[in-house]
């Protein structure tokens, strides 16, 4: 026996030990009435079921989202959707453990069929239920033993209560599949696409081309389900193709994580600072990616991450004039517009981005913000505050008004008229300084979460673009405003505005 073979059943083995060891102590104690009921709560209630029978799974309480995925699944016999989570928010435990089983216990029977990016590795996803169904104590209590020793081969198995459990890797055919009389009731694609696999775009064609042309004409009868439970992790996947191709298909879309207030979406398993502490270890962008599925973008055909030149930025009394820009978002919620306050600072013929608010939250934090670093100034230091008038409203200044007087500042911002379309402007005033290496960003700013999100919206700048821009936006007013500015005769350290020190690491 190969030794990988020898460390693979080892893994089972203690996996089985695992499970044998977590079983409910209601085992022993029920009455046969109450099991009966028992049982009968587990089918209706699903957050019951996994504490019954998966109480080493539930170390942290269900959150919301698993219970209203789980029951949307369950209800519709031919359910196809997108089990878009972030990492660590359970998706494999749910869509190959919990739910098949919870469908089995509910209807009866249930053929799984699990499919990965290769068969072993569904293999090795599959064995976490069959596992439960060869030694979970409560489960053998309530429905007997479940091993069927003359078909229980890893890749394809069936129980003695009816689950049938089969796995397959990517480009396996699935035409034809059945036991006996019984075809798939319900399918889990898993980890299909990997990050060694996004590279290859006509392999993300593929993969929709084999669910589309293999598996679903597979699916004959009454019950189709089929989930997708994979990372939104890089701007190019098969999911992001399938779901576009199939804009009827259910995507339940859960984020690890709020980036302004860094609260868990999972709050029984993660404590507040888990994921704040993670953008640290991680990078702003990686977490994002990973945790929010949010793609890591590197550049495109406008704004290339090597166009970021980072440097330590000048004393503040080497600036012309520093400004700083505010794009006004009003709804402060996880699908709006960000709030973005950018400050820049002009030397000859350079800018530098020193400081900068990129949130989704309610206008009065970015005013918050403004009046932070103005506070923190001496009176030496003057920053031109400005915003487009275009968002001007009575509520806008009602909001300004309250946080200034709260605050003890004036900010006196200027309202700049602007009905110059928005691509355009940010392509005529950025591109060819970014590309002539005329912007520069300190590098104090490079764990900074707020530039980090900059730097995104940037990079996704493209023709006929549809992500987020408010920061380029408020970039490309800021560095417009402080261009006028420029007196190439002078010579350098001459200005017109005496300014003071930087004081600390990502304020004034």
């Amino acid at each position: 026996m190969k030794a990988a073979d020898k460390r693979r059943i080892k893994q089972y083995e203690l996996k089985l030990d695992l499970i044998r060891a977590a079983g409910s102590r209601s085992i022993n104690f029920e009455t046969p009435a109450e099991r009966r009921a028992n049982i009968e709560r587990a089918k209706k209630d699903v957050k019951y079921c996994v504490e019954r029978y998966f109480p080493h799974y539930a170390t942290a309480e269900c959150a919301d989202f698993h219970i209203y995925w789980a029951k949307k699944v369950l209800k519709d016999k031919s359910f196809t959707g997108f089990a878009k989570w972030g990492r660590g928010l359970a998706k494999s435990v749910w869509n190959n453990v919990i739910i098949p089983f919870w469908v089995w216990l509910n209807e009866g029977d249930n053929y799984f069929v699990l499919i990965s990016v290769s068969q072993d590795r569904a293999i090795r996803l599959l064995e976490d239920i069959r596992a439960e169904f060869e030694a979970n104590p409560q489960i053998i209590a309530d429905f007997g033993e479940q091993k069927n020793l003359g078909s229980w081969d890893e890749g394809l198995w069936v129980t003695k209560g009816g689950f049938i459990g089969q796995a397959l890797g990517f480009g396996q055919s699935c035409r034809g599949l059945r036991v006996g009389a019984k075809r798939p009731k319900q399918y889990n694609i898993d980890d299909l696409e990997t990050k060694q696999t996004i590279k290859n775009s006509k392999r993300q064609d593929e993969m929709v081309e084999y669910i589309e042309e293999e598996l679903l004409p597979s699916m004959d009868g009454d019950y189709e389900r089929l989930t997708i439970s994979n990372n939104w992790f890089a701007p190019e996947m098969f999911v992001r193709k399938l779901s576009e191709r199939h804009p009827d298909w259910f995507v339940h879309e859960v984020k690890a994580y709020d980036p302004t207030t860094y609260i868990p979406t999972w709050k029984s398993k993660y404590k507040q600072n888990y994921y704040k502490n993670k953008e640290k270890k991680m990078g702003v962008s990686a977490a994002h990616a990973e945790y929010n599925h949010e793609a890591k973008l590197k550049g495109g055909k406008h704004f290339k991450e090597e166009y970021i030149q980072w440097g330590k930025a000048p004393r503040l009394n080497h600036f012309k004039v520093i400004s700083g820009h505010w794009d006004i978002a009003y709804a402060g919620t996880p699908t709006a517009d960000f709030n973005a306050v950018r400050i820049w600072g002009l030397k000859v013929n350079d800018f530098w981005l020193l400081d900068c608010f990129v949130k989704q939250t309610k206008m009065a934090e970015a005013v918050k913000f403004m009046c932070s670093v103005q506070k923190s100034l001496p009176d030496t230091v003057t920053i031109l505050w400005r915003a487009e008038s275009q968002f001007w409203n009575d509520e806008v200044k009602r909001t300004i008004d309250e946080v200034e007087q709260a605050e003890g500042v004036k900010l006196n911002i200027t309202l700049n008229p602007n009905k110059r379309n928005k691509y355009a402007k940010i392509l005529f005033e950025l591109e060819s300084r970014y590309q002539n290496g005329r912007i520069f960003y300190d590098e104090r700013l490079k764990s900074h979460s707020d530039t980090q999100k900059g730097l995104q919206q940037l990079y996704g700048i493209e023709p006929n673009y549809s992500t987020k821009d408010d920061a380029p936006d408020a970039d490309a007013e800021a560095i417009s405003f402080l261009s006028k500015h420029i007196s190439p005769e002078k010579p350098e350290g001459k200005s017109g505005f005496q300014v003071g020190k930087y004081k600390s690491k990502n304020v004034w």
